[in-house]
């Protein structure tokens, strides 16, 4: 066996060893000559050219839908199983994948990372704060190609879709009357409520 003198990790071939060396040494000697971005490790780098090339080598046996890695196919396939290995010590609410875990975590420690350079309020998801940015430059680059309405966030233009779609997903659970959004069929169990409350008066 080959260890590390670092951190005492071992290793069955010596050029394993070499490779997580670049771990420590912070060396990225693998280059993409399309984007530039550097890699420690030369499947990294492998991995990385197939966002260029759209290449998705793991097709799930399941859906049959390709991802780019093998570790991405694996996270897929909780989708199928249900499976969540992944739960808080806090609350113990599982998820399927480490990095929903990592952002949940920030709920508990009230850690927001990522702050508007514009306005100053913060978020604990870079995600968020880049919708949010939206707001301040108006961009709306979410267009719908029926009717060329546009939209800041994609959520948004999903919903709107629903007026050319006449498509009404989200139905009453008491007289099965649908809406095409939830939050109309929220105002309508209010009806349900009032009428409720008449009968009993």
């Amino acid at each position: 066996n080959y260890v590390c003198e670092i951190c005492k990790k071992a290793f069955i071939a010596k050029h394993h060893l070499d490779a997580h060396h670049l771990i420590h040494t912070q060396e990225k000697p693998h280059v993409c000559v399309i984007c530039n971005k550097a890699f420690s490790q030369k499947n990294h780098l492998t991995k990385h050219y197939r966002i260029h090339t759209k290449e998705r080598p793991y097709s799930c046996d399941v859906c049959g839908k390709a991802f780019s890695t093998k570790g991405i196919l694996t996270g897929h396939y909780r989708v199928h199983t249900k499976e969540r290995p992944y739960s808080c010590d806090v609350c113990w609410v599982a998820f399927s994948k480490k990095n929903n875990l990592n952002r949940h975590y920030l709920i508990h420690t009230k850690q927001k990372l990522h702050t508007c350079e514009v306005c100053g309020k913060e978020f604990t998801e870079k995600r968020s704060l880049n919708i949010h940015y939206l707001m301040h430059t108006n961009e709306k680059p979410h267009r719908c190609d029926a009717c060329g309405s546009a939209f800041s966030q994609k959520s948004n233009l999903k919903r709107h879709y629903l007026i050319h779609t006449k498509e009404k997903p989200h139905s009453c659970e008491v007289c099965g009357k649908a809406y095409s959004q939830k939050s109309h069929l929220i105002q309508h169990y209010l009806t349900h409520s009032s009428e409720k409350s008449k009968k009993t008066s």
